[in-house]
């Protein structure tokens, strides 16, 4: 099903937008330099959704959700329904399988192939993550490579964002002292 709305919103990383179809939340893009770029990006990937006056009550609640995590609350984004229709069933398992990681913990590539039975597929699931479009719902900057480092990360920043979010969560692996301090 094509995407019915979308909204911007303001987050403690930047303006994001939450898109959405009747069945769920449908993508979820993170903060480009300005709220200008994030809704030109929200109206290429998604270009069936129209930009919302009024955001649905259930909506509502997934994007006060995804603020309040984004602003360091432990909030779990698990039930949050999804609409993934559009994206192939390995990338589905995958993404099960990566929102069950908690706010501030981590997971290897490597453990999500092998929770999949597919342990020699950590590069397939870098792939399925790197096309996650519910980014932080799904929580694939909690997705680390076997060596603890951070890989890739597909959105606005790279890395630095990944790090950035996963220290708001309060994961130990970070490393070292507070990246962002001064903000």
């Amino acid at each position: 099903m094509s995407a019915q709305g979308f909204a911007l919103f303001d987050t403690p990383i930047g303006t994001c937008a939450l898109v959405w179809s009747g069945r769920g939340i449908t993508g979820l893009q993170l903060p480009e330099p300005t709220p200008a770029a994030t809704r030109a990006r929200v109206k290429r990937r998604w270009p069936d959704a129209v930009e919302a006056a009024a955001v649905p009550a259930g909506v509502q609640r997934a994007l006060d959700r995804v603020q309040a995590l984004l602003a360091g609350a432990n909030i779990d984004l698990a039930d949050i329904p999804l609409d993934l229709d559009a994206a192939p069933e390995f990338n589905r398992r995958v993404y099960e399988v990566a929102r069950t990681i908690p706010p501030g913990r981590t997971m290897t590539y490597g453990e999500i192939a092998k929770r999949l039975g597919v342990p020699h597929e950590s590069r397939e699931v870098g792939q399925a993550l790197g096309k996650n479009p519910v980014a932080i719902i799904v929580p694939c900057h909690r997705v680390l490579g076997a060596d603890g480092k951070m890989g890739g990360f597909s959105a606005n920043g790279g890395v630095s964002t990944k790090r950035r979010m996963l220290e708001i969560e309060g994961a130990p692996e970070v490393g070292a002292g507070p990246l962002f301090a001064a903000r």
